[in-house]
């Protein structure tokens, strides 16, 4: 197999749409696309970011309900429609172009964990809704509170920290910016740049003037009991006493499959789409995190899988609207 071309024999598994991501974005895409009767493949590698969230919030009808719940419900939806397949433990290693005469464009090289894995796949349009993945500060009992009383989304979890001494914690020069949205949840928040120059002198000010604290030295670990986090210890050995916070993670978009297209980039290497989802490559589109500057709420993701998922049956039959 080229890098930049497939010369292996034809894939046998011949569809409209490949969907690679099984998250909010790609599920919803997928049973869009399988109600309009497109014969579509999710591949889907059974990371989801999320997964340490023990509840994911401001779904319609689902808040509060547990994301790998969200995706089983999902799934048993999916499961009613024939022409829609998807693959368990699967990833794409790579997505090249092919002129074949049928009107495939691309196939995704697969990688599986079960022999009835195909090879590779074959796809007039392809949809990337793969996501980002998560590095959290270097910090030692960061991930035994992740999830439970640390969170990373203030729109998802800020409402059952409400009025509670909270920690912001973030190496990222957005973190101002973030103290002051999570500071609609509570007026006791201590942010903690964990030795890192992320806020400055004049953004402490600013903070301090709204009652915000800045604390600069670093921190040595976070103390509490099975999932509730209790305080935040400095290097010092100085303990600062929360109830539970917030952590800005740094996110990279999961794109490496994509070597032989080059689409468009934004600064954050997310990527670059029109209202519609579509990138710069005729027949590739993009839904959900990987588009996006940062993650998203589950339910504005599955908005967008929708949305490209209608375009993209329009683009299939040659059919321009509004979108």
């Amino acid at each position: 197999m080229a890098e930049t071309e497939y010369t292996a024999s034809p894939p046998a598994v011949e569809v409209d749409v490949v969907i690679i991501g099984g998250g909010p974005a790609g599920l919803s895409a997928a049973l869009n696309l399988g109600r309009a009767r497109a014969s579509v493949v999710v591949v889907d590698a059974g990371r989801p970011r999320n997964a340490a969230t023990l509840r994911s919030h401001g779904f319609l009808t689902r808040d509060g309900v547990p994301p790998l719940e969200l995706r089983k419900l999902a799934r048993a939806e999916l499961a009613a429609y024939p022409n829609v397949t998807v693959l368990d433990r699967t990833i794409v290693t790579a997505l090249l172009p092919t002129d074949a005469s049928n009107g495939m464009r691309f196939i995704a090289a697969l990688k599986g964990r079960s022999e009835r894995t195909p090879p590779a796949v074959a796809a007039r349009s392809v949809l990337v809704a793969t996501g980002l993945r998560e590095t959290l500060p270097s910090i030692p009992s960061l991930r035994a509170f992740y999830g439970m009383t640390m969170f990373s989304c203030a729109a998802c979890d800020a409402w059952e920290l409400q009025d509670r001494p909270l920690a912001l914690i973030g190496e990222t020069p957005d973190l101002a910016a973030r103290a002051r949205l999570i500071a609609r949840w509570t007026d006791r928040l201590t942010v903690f740049t964990n030795g890192a120059d992320a806020v400055g002198t004049v953004e402490e000010a600013e903070l301090a003037a709204s009652g915000i604290l800045v604390e600069r030295r670093r921190i040595d670990d976070l103390e509490g009991d099975r999932g509730t986090v209790s305080g935040v210890r400095l290097s010092d050995g100085m303990l600062v006493p929360i109830d539970g916070g917030f952590v800005r993670p740094q996110w990279q978009p999961q794109l490496d499959f994509l070597t032989s297209h080059d689409p468009e980039r934004e600064a954050d290497d997310t990527l670059a789409v029109d209202p519609s989802g579509r990138t710069s490559v005729a027949g590739l589109y993009a839904a959900g995190d990987a588009a996006s500057p940062g993650p998203q709420q589950l339910i504005v993701a599955a908005g967008q899988g929708a949305r490209a998922a209608a375009v993209l049956v329009h683009d299939l039959v040659g059919v321009r609207t509004a979108h």
